[in-house]
């Protein structure tokens, strides 16, 4: 038998779509346009409003708030926004997760994803999978962050900036440019090599994490500009692996990448 556990002190709208098995704690207040799937946990003094849609399996801690108008002064209230949220995802204690600021645009959330208290995700955040955003990191409007990365407590990442798969990020950093993937990035703006420890952990193999490592020379350590080594690049073969890092690096926005931090060699180990 399945069973809704809702403490009395909650408010839950009758228009809300609650799965099986869900508990809802003291004093959280769920709106019209939540959708809450089975298994998930919802502590004491969160607020869940507009329009959310919550997968399975999720944990949302004390004081979450999901799902309020964007901080976007160009945002009109009547527009039709929304935050998708998939399932098995740990969202700790006062994490803030805005709704999309243009009409008929989500922020989105993926699957498994551990969001450590007081984790700030701006509106239209794109999150993949299996991404570990520690405490208190600050995520600008439209920012995109691919599966596997890790960004360290008190890092801030300017809007429109895009991080690749399998990025470490060192806490107490800051970035305006993008992070193409499989680097370690740290301080302002910089990149400091590649996550060596993050590719085996992930099951690339020793061939493709060669492969990467060439392609980051090329594009770091070659001396070349980087629309050069793109060029050359595309003379070369590389693996599935090592082409996301070059074509992470073409298709980058107008600010560009992160650098190599001056006087780092990168990671030769592999």
């Amino acid at each position: 038998m399945s069973e809704l556990k809702v403490h009395p002190t909650a408010i839950v709208d009758a228009c809300a779509q609650i799965g099986a098995d869900v508990e809802i704690g003291a004093f959280s207040i769920i709106g019209p346009d939540a959708t809450i799937g089975e298994k998930t946990i919802v502590q004491s003094h969160v607020v869940i409003e507009g329009e959310v849609a919550i997968g399975s399996g999720n944990f949302i801690g004390h004081g979450a708030i999901i799902g309020p108008p964007p901080q976007d002064v160009s945002f009109s209230p009547e527009r039709k926004t929304k935050v998708e949220i998939g399932n098995d995802n740990v969202i700790r204690e006062y994490c803030t997760i805005h709704r999309g600021s243009p009409e008929g645009s989500a922020t989105k959330i993926g699957d498994k994803n551990f969001l450590m208290a007081g984790a700030h995700i701006g509106h239209n955040c794109v999150i993949g999978n299996d991404v570990v955003i520690a405490n208190n990191c600050l995520l600008a409007g439209h920012v995109r962050v691919d599966d596997g990365a890790f960004l360290g407590g008190g890092s801030t990442f300017h809007q429109h900036m895009h991080i690749g798969r399998l990025v470490m990020v060192q806490g107490s950093s800051a970035f305006g440019k993008d992070l193409p993937p499989f680097v370690i990035a740290a301080e302002r703006n910089y990149v400091f090599g590649l996550n060596t420890v993050g590719l085996r952990r992930a099951g690339l193999t020793a061939g493709d994490r060669n492969e990467i490592k060439e392609a980051f020379k090329l594009v770091y350590l070659s001396g070349l500009n980087t629309s050069q080594a793109l060029e050359k690049a595309a003379t070369m073969t590389f693996n599935a692996p090592a082409r996301e890092f070059l074509d992470f690096i073409s298709s980058s926005n107008k600010r560009g990448i992160c650098p190599l931090k001056p006087g780092i060699a990168g990671d030769s180990s592999a």
